[in-house]
């Protein structure tokens, strides 16, 4: 495979997230990161953070690319002209929700595929949800997320 996109809305990019990218370049030569912009949802990161904070987090990484998306993955992966996604699986309940996106993405676009990764199990647990849960009260996420995430998450709510 060439390139892959893995899409996501990395509000913020977790340890989970970066283990996946890393992984999915030992298949794929490029991976862009799609960040993507879901008015539906009130993100804690700004698009333009998510996607600076994941540029600085790979700025020595030049096979990660990261650019931002609203709407479909499907047409996202035309404009990108990427048709192989990566998905990272922590649970059972995540299967079932991302085969789900699997076959409807499959069918409104035969030549896209999905690959699932299953999540290292030192990240199963893990979530962007949970991460900013226990930093609004204060606790200690540094063993979530790299340390330059850690200090945006803290400047955000003030802590």
């Amino acid at each position: 495979m060439q390139a892959a996109i893995y899409p996501g809305s990395f509000d913020p990019i977790t340890n989970g997230h970066l283990d996946v990218v890393r992984r999915a370049l030992s298949l794929v030569n490029r991976v862009v990161v799609g960040v993507i912009y879901n008015p539906e949802k009130n993100p804690l990161f700004s698009l333009e953070e998510r996607m600076d904070l994941i540029r600085t987090l790979f700025k020595d990484e030049p096979r990660v690319e990261v650019a931002s998306f609203s709407g479909l993955l499907i047409d996202f992966a035309r404009l990108q002209n990427v048709y192989t996604i990566i998905r990272g699986l922590r649970a059972v309940s995540d299967f079932d929700y991302e085969f789900q996106m699997a076959i409807t993405n499959r069918h409104l676009c035969p030549k896209l595929d999905t690959v699932f990764l299953m999540t290292d199990v030192d990240y199963s647990y893990l979530s962007s949800s949970l991460v900013k849960q226990v930093a609004r009260f204060g606790g200690d996420v540094s063993s979530f997320v790299p340390m330059e995430i850690e200090l945006k998450l803290k400047e955000k709510l003030g802590l």
